[in-house]
């Protein structure tokens, strides 16, 4: 099996936290998002206890919300020892109605409206990620009016091609994201920055892209950045105090993808900070990561229901399930691979080759292509794993399709925490 949360019954069927896959499907009905909560915070733990570790007691781990933002989620971050980070009023929001504590939040984004700057300093949240100097001067005259100083990082582009996705590269000098430093912008950018009276500038934040499994990415951006503070210490006077590296550690969506070790990973990035800063005379930074893929992805598992299938003579075998790309969008967007189950089936050869086609009408409405899985007849359960990150969170109610219920799992029982959307709630808003 892919993860260890997952196993076979003496049914034949697949098992999710020890609970039979069959058996949810009946009581809460399909599609259906799953959580196991016993490896959501086995994620968050390996996170705390590395960073603390290595990087020092003050390291910690933020939890990237656009991975998975939903009440729930929060809780248990929060009990693991985490921050998050948010990219947007709406994240906010759920975070503190979920009692999340407001200086715990990095607020992100590359376009923050002055409504946003303004919720988001007026709730409290801890620290800003500042992408450009629009936004700067905007946050600096908004803090003014509401007579508080705002902490906040600086956004910079570190010039790295990790060799990931295009749509998740997000190091490289030409992105949308944070200033680069190799043209020369980040110099004027800082320098405006520190000049301001409402703004506390703490340090640094960048990032590189997504699904790296090496560290090399991660300890040539520690060595730019560290390199950088270095010469604007020299120049300016200004110390840096912390350090945000971002996330985008990989997970296995496949058997195919690495086992990646986290811990050693951290230990790697952190001896290179070390050395690099013992280096240039620097103290080592209060360092921050934003974890968000690698810590819900593989706590998620999809189920669908079936409705049969069907044949091209002489080109595929289609599966078609009551899901699709409103409720996962990432194999339309990006091709993202999948490992696909036949959950009622699992005793079964897995010798039949088919694509997973989704109910919309859209012919690019897959979940996956020429996987093999057991032959399914209408009305079995399909399995879709390493579903936690950017599932629900992308979900949309394309073809009015209202999006699917999410259960946690842990300690044997499932608990509704996210109730399915009907018909009414599609419409609520319209007049």
């Amino acid at each position: 099996m892919l993860y260890s949360n997952l196993n076979i019954n003496e049914k034949g069927h697949l098992t999710i936290g020890g609970l039979d896959a069959e058996d949810l499907a009946a009581e809460f009905g399909t599609p259906l998002y799953f959580m196991d909560e016993e490896m959501l915070r086995v994620n968050c733990r390996t996170y705390v206890d590395a960073m603390h570790r290595y990087f020092g007691p003050e390291a910690a781990p933020l939890y990237a919300s656009k991975a998975l933002c939903f009440k729930g989620v929060y809780p248990v971050i929060e009990s693991e020892g985490m921050y998050a980070d948010v990219v947007s009023p709406g994240e906010i929001y759920t975070a503190l109605a979920a009692g999340f504590p407001a200086e715990k939040l990095f607020f992100h984004g590359t376009n923050k409206t002055d409504e946003d700057i303004r919720y988001g300093v007026s709730s409290g949240v801890g620290c800003f990620v500042v992408d450009n100097a629009n936004e700067l001067r905007s946050l600096e005259r908004i803090a003014g009016e509401l007579g508080t100083k705002q902490k906040i990082l600086l956004r910079l582009t570190v010039g790295l091609d990790p060799h990931t996705l295009e749509a998740i590269n997000t190091g490289r000098v030409d992105s949308q994201f944070g200033v680069p430093i190799d043209t020369g912008q980040a110099d004027g950018f800082v320098r405006e920055a520190l000049a301001c009276e409402n703004v506390e500038v703490a340090g640094f934040h960048s990032h590189v892209g997504s699904q790296i499994f090496e560290s090399d990415s991660f300890n040539r951006q520690v060595e730019i950045l560290a390199e950088y503070a270095a010469k604007l210490r020299d120049e300016t006077g200004f110390v840096i105090r912390e350090l945000n590296i971002g996330g985008g550690l990989g997970v296995r969506y496949t058997e195919q993808d690495p086992l990646l070790d986290i811990p050693e990973r951290i230990a790697e990035i952190a001896a290179h900070l070390k050395t690099t800063c013992e280096r240039l005379g620097l103290d080592i930074p209060r360092v921050f990561m934003e974890p968000g893929r690698s810590i819900v992805a593989n706590a998620g598992v999809t189920l669908y229901t079936t409705g049969g299938t069907k044949e091209v003579r002489g080109y595929r075998n289609y599966v078609t399930v009551d899901g699709g790309m409103t409720d996962n969008p990432r194999y339309a967007l990006y091709k993202s691979e999948y490992t696909v189950l036949n959950a009622s089936r699992m005793n079964d050869a897995a010798d039949y080759e088919c694509t997973i086609a989704g109910r919309c009408c859209e012919s690019g409405d897959r979940i996956a292509e020429y996987v093999r899985i057991a032959e399914p007849e209408r009305g079995d359960i399909i399995a879709v794993l390493t579903t936690g990150a950017y599932n629900y969170s992308m979900a949309s109610n394309y073809n009015r399709v209202p999006r699917p219920a999410m259960v946690m799992l842990s300690g044997g029982k499932a608990r509704l925490v996210v109730r399915r959307e009907s018909f009414e709630d599609i419409i609520k808003n319209e007049i």
